[in-house]
C-alpha cells in the first residue's frame, strides 16, 4: 500500500507567504499613477515608464535569481530578494523626479524577481511529489492572487491617511517580514534522473535553446505579460477616467463604492479573487489534459474577454464583468507554463529556464506598460493599446499548438 504525499507541506505555506506580500506590493503601483502625476505634474508616461522598467528588471532578474537559488541556496536568493525590494521602495519614496523614480524601480523590479515566481515556483516544484506538483504550483500561484486582492484597496486606504511616500516605507517593511518565515522553508533534495545529474547548466541551456519548443513557450509568454502588465499599471486610471457614473442607491454605491476611483482599485481586488479560482483550475487541469492545449485555450479566452470589453460601452457593470472574466484566466497561464518546462527539461534547472521563459513575459510587460502611457498622452485614451493586446493574445493562443510535450531527451531520440 503506497503512502500519499501531503499537498500542504512548510515548503509551499511559506511560498504562499511570501508570494501573498510580494504580489501584493507589487500590483498596487497602478493605484499610485495619479496621485504621483498630479503632486508633480509628469506626464502619465513618466511613471508608466517607471513602472515598465520595474517590469523589464523583473523579467531581466527572474533567471539571474533563478541561476543564484540554484547555485547557493532558495533561502539566500529569497533574502537577497526582499532585501533590493525594500531598498527600491523606500529609495522611490524620496524621489522627486521621473528619473529617479525609474530607476529607483530597477531595484524593486530585481527585488520581485526575487521574491516572485521564478525562485518560488521552483522551489515548491523541487519540494513537490509529482502527484502534486501541477496543484501545489496553482496554489503558489493563487497566492500570487490573493495578494493581489487585496494589495490595491490597501493602498488605496492608506493613500487616504498618509501620503503615497509613507505608504512605500509600510510596504517596504512588510516585504522584509517574510524573512521570518524562512525557516520553516527546507527543501529536500528531490530525486534526479541521470540525465539531469550528468548535465550542467550550460548544456541544459544549450539544449532548450535548440528546441524550438522552448521558443515558442518563451514567444507565447509575451502576450501574457502585456496584458497583466498594462492592466495593472492604467486599469484603475482607466476606470477613473472612462467609466460611466455610479449611480446612487446602486448595488454598487450600497457596498461603499462611490466613486469610479475606488471602482478601479476594487476592480484589480476582483481579478485576484477571480483568479485564485482560475489558477486552482488550471492547476487541476493541468495534471489531467495537455498543458498546452490548455494554454492556448486560456490565451483564446482572453483575447474574447479583452475584444468585447472595448468593444461594448465601458459602464461600472461591465468593468464588474471584465474583471471576473479576464481574472479568471490571469495567473492560469502560470503553473501551467511552469509545470510545462519541468515535464519537458526537468526540475534541476527549473528556476533557470522558467526565469528565461519569464524575460518574455516582463518583455510583454515593459511594453504594454510604457505603450499604455506613451499611446495616452498622444491620444487621450488607451484604445489602441487594448488592440494591441487582443493581437498578441491571439498569437500566444496559435504558437502553443506546435510545441512537443514530452521530455526533450525523448524528443532528441526521437
Amino acid at each position: 500500500m503506497t503512502t500519499r504525499t501531503p499537498l500542504f507541506t512548510p515548503v509551499l505555506i511559506v511560498g504562499c507567504v511570501i508570494m501573498l506580500i510580494s504580489f501584493a506590493i507589487r500590483a498596487s503601483f497602478g493605484v499610485f499613477q495619479i496621485p504621483i502625476a498630479e503632486e508633480f505634474g509628469w506626464l502619465r508616461a513618466e511613471f508608466s515608464l517607471a513602472i515598465a522598467i520595474q517590469n523589464l528588471a523583473w523579467g531581466i532578474g527572474q533567471p539571474i535569481f533563478g541561476a543564484i537559488a540554484e547555485k547557493i541556496g532558495d533561502k539566500r536568493a529569497i533574502v537577497l530578494g526582499a532585501l533590493t525590494y525594500a531598498a527600491g521602495l523606500v529609495l522611490s519614496s524620496f524621489a522627486v523626479t521621473p528619473t529617479a523614480h525609474q530607476f529607483y524601480e530597477i531595484l524593486v523590479g530585481f527585488g520581485i524577481a526575487g521574491t516572485g515566481f521564478g525562485v518560488i515556483l521552483a522551489v515548491v516544484g523541487r519540494a513537490s511529489s509529482d502527484e502534486n506538483r501541477s496543484m501545489s504550483l496553482a496554489i503558489a500561484t493563487a497566492a500570487g492572487s490573493a495578494g493581489q486582492v487585496f494589495g490595491a484597496p490597501v493602498a488605496e486606504f492608506l493613500l487616504t491617511q498618509m501620503p503615497w511616500q509613507s505608504v512605500f516605507l509600510v510596504f517596504a517593511a512588510t516585504i522584509l517580514l517574510v524573512l521570518l518565515t524562512l525557516p520553516l522553508m527546507r527543501v529536500p533534495s528531490p530525486p534526479a534522473t541521470k540525465t539531469e545529474l550528468e548535465e550542467s547548466l550550460g548544456q541544459i541551456l544549450l539544449r532548450a535553446g535548440r528546441d524550438p519548443s522552448f521558443a515558442l513557450i518563451f514567444i507565447g509568454f509575451f502576450s501574457c505579460g502585456y496584458q497583466l502588465a498594462f492592466v495593472t499599471a492604467h486599469f484603475p486610471a482607466f476606470v477613473t477616467e472612462m467609466c460611466g457614473p455610479i449611480l446612487p442607491g446602486g448595488v454598487l454605491h450600497s457596498v461603499g463604492i462611490t466613486t469610479t476611483s475606488a471602482l478601479g482599485a476594487v476592480s484589480i481586488s476582483l481579478i485576484g479573487l477571480a483568479n485564485i479560482a482560475g489558477t486552482l483550475a488550471a492547476g487541476w487541469a493541468g495534471r489531467r489534459w495537455s498543458k498546452k492545449y490548455l494554454l492556448a485555450g486560456i490565451y483564446t479566452g482572453r483575447t474574447i474577454v479583452a475584444a468585447l470589453f472595448i468593444l461594448l460601452p465601458i459602464t461600472p457593470l461591465s468593468v464588474i464583468l471584465f474583471s471576473v472574466a479576464m481574472g479568471a484566466l490571469w495567473l492560469a497561464t502560470v503553473p501551467l507554463t511552469s509545470g510545462l518546462i519541468a515535464h519537458i527539461y526537468g526540475l534541476r534547472y527549473m528556476g533557470t529556464l522558467y526565469g528565461i521563459v519569464f524575460f518574455s513575459h516582463q518583455l510583454g510587460s515593459f511594453l504594454g506598460v510604457w505603450l499604455g502611457g506613451r499611446m495616452y498622452d498622444m491620444t487621450g485614451d488607451y484604445t489602441m493599446v487594448w488592440w494591441i493586446g487582443v493581437g498578441v493574445g491571439a498569437l500566444s493562443a496559435i504558437v502553443h499548438l506546435p510545441v512537443r510535450e514530452r521530455p526533450a531527451t525523448a524528443v532528441a531520440a526521437a
